[in-house]
């Protein structure tokens, strides 16, 4: 295609062509910022199908100058450059033998990017340059801290003050631990230029591989992906079930009419079953072309793990980013509406409100989560609008772990054991000294801390049920915090913080 061009995923440039980026076009630019940059780039959503077909040829092309290329997604692929670069004259020996042997394949726009590492060295890449042995830490400093693709992460190092990888790779990692959990960990070794994974186990346990034969012979993609999602259910279960987690696989083929091909494919993190999947996909939509490298259908299909680590245990969503799961989520939870009704299978949907309870609506399940329009106060002349926190007048975080619903009946005490009360403008009676509920440990006790009273007026508008209400924040004996309401002249306990 003529012309600047950039591809999408998820509304962010994942790469562009050398004429966008000439125009100032930059991986991570949201599409307004690529058409702002060149207005006469060509969009285009990523389509790693299509991407594996094309990039097949610059894959083979790359193995018969070193057989142990990786493919990290199609268009991105790398290799150890120790034993290449010696036999081709150093490192810019051997990256111009690989940019003659790929303009064979017919590709123009290429990068290559050496350094240590493979973080520093998709970096490297994007400016095409060779980092020196050693100074890639250096190299490494002066990137944003956006340069390492997780965007709540360097948000949060941002706002830290920590705008470089050379700033973040200053701090002890004990500390990044502590504050950031493993994946800030994660961060803070490709910051420094070390691998994601330390190499905690290189070697597979052997036999651990799984294969099929296909009779008859299939050539097309979904037939054999349908295949490949037992081997790798059966494969992933059986490394979990010794404690390891699979990062990097080989996938390999045979054809009738006896042709071997094999590729290895590298995840950032432990690969689940659908992600192994994926990446068999890509390589058939790569193989099972023209020029792929197959004449004919496949009949046999293996799964190898080439690389493995400890298996530290991972937190599954229960929906959202595994359509696997999410598809198993909605059949339960349509099978319960049917078994208890549709007001029983509820999800919460925050929303505009003053008190804890308030900020929460629960909608049945498979029905619009849009946050609910606040009732309009008297006649309102066209469409009422959709409120959204924050809200004035709302109690102030930290949030309450338990919120209670309905509230539980409380006395809020004085020194001398009277009910404290407020008046209309806001005063108290007497400072809280205690607080007694069934709901609270040992039934309640002496207050060593609060804040407030946060004063309410409740429907102030409607005659007939318009109330005060009067909110505090108490700590009970140092010990537990809770949120009282008095309206009516009764008090009771709303929220816990545990």
């Amino acid at each position: 295609m003529d012309g600047p061009v950039a591809v999408l995923d998820h509304h962010r440039v994942l790469a562009a062509s050398a004429e966008a980026r000439h125009a100032g076009v930059r991986t991570g630019n949201r599409r307004r910022e690529a058409e702002a940059s060149c207005p006469e780039i060509t969009i285009l959503d990523v389509d790693p199908a299509d991407e594996a077909r094309v990039f097949e040829p610059v894959a083979r092309a790359v193995e018969l100058i070193t057989p142990r290329v990786v493919l990290d997604r199609p268009g991105v692929l790398s290799f150890p450059t120790r034993g290449p670069s010696r036999y081709h004259g150093g490192d810019g020996g051997l990256a111009d033998r690989i940019r003659d042997a790929v303009g064979t394949a017919g590709i123009v726009d290429l990068r290559i990017g050496i350094a240590d590492g493979g973080f520093a060295a998709r970096l490297a890449a994007r400016r095409s340059v060779i980092v020196p042995v050693g100074e890639t830490p250096t190299f490494l400093a002066a990137w944003p801290v956006g340069a390492l693709g997780d965007e709540p992460l360097a948000d949060l190092l941002t706002r830290l003050g920590l705008r470089t990888l050379g700033a973040f790779a200053e701090l002890p990692a004990s500390a990044v631990l502590a504050r950031l959990g493993r994946e800030g960990l994660t961060a803070h070794r490709l910051a420094r230029g070390e691998d994601a994974h330390p190499p905690a186990l290189t070697t597979p346990p052997p036999d651990f591989e799984e294969s099929t034969e296909l009779d008859p012979p299939a050539d097309r993609v979904d037939a054999v992906a349908f295949v490949a999602k037992g081997l790798a259910d059966r494969l992933l279960e059986r490394l979990a079930a010794r404690g390891l987690a699979c990062t990097q696989v080989v996938v390999e083929v045979e054809s009738e009419h006896g042709e071997h091909l094999s590729r290895a494919w590298r995840h950032e993190g432990a690969l689940t079953p659908g992600a192994l999947v994926e990446r068999v996909r890509w390589q058939l939509d790569g193989w099972l072309t023209e020029t792929g490298g197959l004449s004919g259908g496949l009949t046999r299909l293996r799964l190898i793990p080439d690389q493995v680590i400890p298996a530290s245990g991972r937190q599954l969503g229960f929906w959202g980013g595994d359509a696997a799961a999410s598809d198993r989520a909605e059949r339960v939870f349509a099978r319960l509406q049917g078994l208890l009704g549709p007001e029983h299978v509820v999800t919460a949907v925050p929303q505009g409100g003053r008190t804890p309870s308030e900020r929460i609506r629960w909608v049945p399940w498979g029905e619009p989560r849009e946050p609910a329009p606040h009732a309009p106060i008297g006649p309102v002349a066209g469409p009422v609008t959709v409120e959204t926190p924050p809200w004035p007048g709302t109690i102030p975080g930290p949030a309450p772990a338990r919120v209670l619903d309905p509230p539980t009946a409380a006395s809020l005490l004085d020194g001398s054991g009277r009910p404290v009360m407020v008046s209309a403008r806001g005063d108290l009676s007497s400072p809280p000294t205690e607080v007694r509920s069934a709901v609270l440990p040992n039934g309640g006790g002496a207050i060593t801390a609060f804040a407030g009273p946060w004063a309410q007026d409740v429907r102030w508008w409607d005659r007939t049920s318009r109330s005060r209400r009067v909110t505090w924040q108490v700590v009970i004996e140092e010990q537990l915090a809770c949120l009282v309401n008095v309206e009516r002249g009764a008090a009771s306990i709303t929220a816990i913080y545990d």
